[in-house]
Order: structure tokens, then sequence, then C-alpha cells
């Protein structure tokens, strides 16, 4: 039976196509179980690997989507049985594995999670690999004993996947806070996520080469790294918490010792895929209970394989906002 998929390519001449093609099963990698997927979603990482980035996609012809959800069609592992409804988020999914831009994938059980009760396939497609991580960085925020009375939290990158969940998740948890954006005319979407207070991106990009900056923070997610990244940390209260998962401003980071030796904010790093399986059922289980977030499906647009890569390069452009659920048809 073939069944349609969005195929990564490069030809002869370094020329990089991504367009719709037909497998069948037979050509899908190894694995324990097999799934037909339902949706999958749009993150920043599957608009680079849509482009056949280097730092993402490693060996090509290539199927993109780090995300997928739907329901098992095949298993050969004890753990789950043809019909149950599951997600698949992060481990080498749309990177290294052919990913859930596909009617089906073919993984290792151990990648495969369980709906959690709650949520439909949809619903954890809103979140996928984006809203799994911004409930790590938050997570890391309430682990450090950040309370929602202490002060500001900022979020960078507010518009985006990562961002737009963490403002959801913090302002339902009683967190004051600030969303910073390079997008003035979404001021309103993020206030309608809960934000107290709409920032624009040079208020967290100081350039002045100071080790530290006057307190601001109580706590930061942060998506986009460089040197917003540093302005935060030398920005941040004392004991203050900076959750990070992000470089789209710059994968180096200029600062000195003084915000960890002075201040002893703390600097948490967040990955998503290689995170520890406990962790990750937690985080889902959160995420489908007392952090769910029904306002999400207001901000979500859903397109087809055809339509992938045109919405990449927008995302790469910096011109979406919010999620974007991919269903494997065409």
């Amino acid at each position: 039976m073939a069944f349609p998929c969005l195929m990564v390519r490069r030809d002869d001449q370094d020329n990089v196509t991504c367009d719709v093609e037909s497998l069948s099963t037979d050509e899908l990698p190894a694995g324990d179980v097999l799934i037909e997927v339902s949706c999958s979603s749009l993150n920043y990482k599957d608009a680079l690997a849509c482009q056949a980035n280097p730092g993402i996609v490693r060996n090509l012809p290539h199927i993109p989507g780090i995300d997928c959800a739907g329901h098992v069609a095949a298993s050969s592992s004890p753990d789950f049985q043809s019909g149950d409804p599951v997600l698949v988020t992060g481990y080498n999914l749309g990177a290294s594995h052919w990913g859930g831009y596909s009617a089906f994938v073919r993984v290792p059980a151990d990648w495969v999670v369980a709906l959690p009760k709650g949520l439909t396939l949809d619903e954890a497609m809103t979140y996928g690999t984006a809203g799994f991580t911004a409930a790590q960085c938050v997570a890391a925020i309430q682990h450090h004993g950040i309370r929602p009375d202490e002060g500001e939290v900022v979020v960078t990158g507010a518009t985006g996947g990562v961002g737009s969940i963490s403002v959801a998740i913090l302002a339902k948890l009683g967190y004051q806070v600030s969303a910073v954006t390079g997008k003035p005319e979404q001021a309103d979407f993020l206030r309608q996520l809960g934000a107290r207070q709409v920032l624009a991106r040079d208020e967290v990009d100081d350039t002045s080469g100071k080790s530290l900056l006057v307190s601001r923070w109580t706590a930061a997610v942060d998506t986009v790294g460089g040197n917003p990244l540093s302005t935060i940390l030398r920005s941040t209260n004392h004991r203050g918490c900076v959750a990070a998962c992000g470089m789209a401003a710059g994968h180096k980071l200029p600062l000195t010792v003084y915000p960890f030796i002075l201040r002893g904010v703390a600097l948490v790093g967040i990955d998503s895929a290689q995170c520890p399986r406990e962790v990750r059922l937690e985080m889902w289980r959160r995420l489908a209970n007392e952090w769910r977030i029904e306002s999400l499906a207001n901000f979500t647009q859903t397109v087809t394989l055809r339509e992938v890569s045109k919405t990449a390069k927008a995302m790469l452009a910096g011109k979406t906002f919010g999620r974007t659920l991919v269903r494997p048809t065409v």
C-alpha cells in the first residue's frame, strides 16, 4: 500500500527539493512500532530540516517531522497494541530517523508514549516538542523554588511555539509574565495567552559590555540564545533561574561569571530529544492536566504536506506565530 510523505532530497547540482512522494511501509526504517500518523507539527527544527540544514539532517533523502501522533498499526512490543493512541516527540525522529511528515512511521518502542488521558491526538501535537520543551522550562523554574509572587518572569521568542506555550503555562500558574517579541503586531495574541506586558527585542539586547545590569527578572525562559540570553542573565535577580532552550539569536554567549558568582543565578539547559523517560511522562501528564492550555487551539493553523515547505520558509523568516499542525495528506 502506497502512502504520502514529504521527502527532502539534494540533486547532482546541489539543489534541495522538499516534495510529496509515495512510500510503502517496507521502505520505512526498522523499529518495533508502526504508527498510522494522524498529525504532526511544525517546529523550528523541522523548518531547518525542510531545507536540508546539515546541523539537523545528516543523510539524504530524508523525511522531516520531529513529532507525530496517531494509532498503532502494528507492534512487536508487548507495551503497545494495535489501535493504541500514541505520540512520539524527540529522540532521533525527524533527524537521523525518518520523521512524522508521513502517513506512517516506524520507531523503536522506547520512543513511544501512550497518549495521556485528557488529550486528543490533535491537542498532543498542538503542544508537540514545543510544548514539551516549554513544560520542562516551567518545571525548571518551579524546581528552583521561584514563586509566582516573587517578581517578573521574562520569556523571549514569545510568539514562537516554545515561547507562546511557556507564556500560557506560566500565566496559568499565576506568574507575572513579560513576553519579548520582534512582532509588535502580535501583542494582543500574547496578552490573550496571559502576558502582563509585551516588550520589544531591544529591551533584552544590551550591548554595553557591562558584566552586570540592573536586576529585573526573577526567572526567564529563553528560546533565542546569543546576546539576549547574556542580557537576561546579567539582569536576573539574586538566586534567579534562567531556562535556556534555543539559539535563534546565536550559539555564542558573551558573558562573564559575575551573574553566577555574585548573584547566584542558575542557568538551566533544557534538552528535549534525549529527555529521560520518567521526566518525559511527567511533563506529558502535566500538559494533559494541571498545565492544560485550552486557548492554544485558537492560535493553531493546520497545513497539508504540500503546504509545509512554504510554511517552513515563513517560519524561518519570522513570519509565523502560534502553532502549526501538519496533516500527512496531500
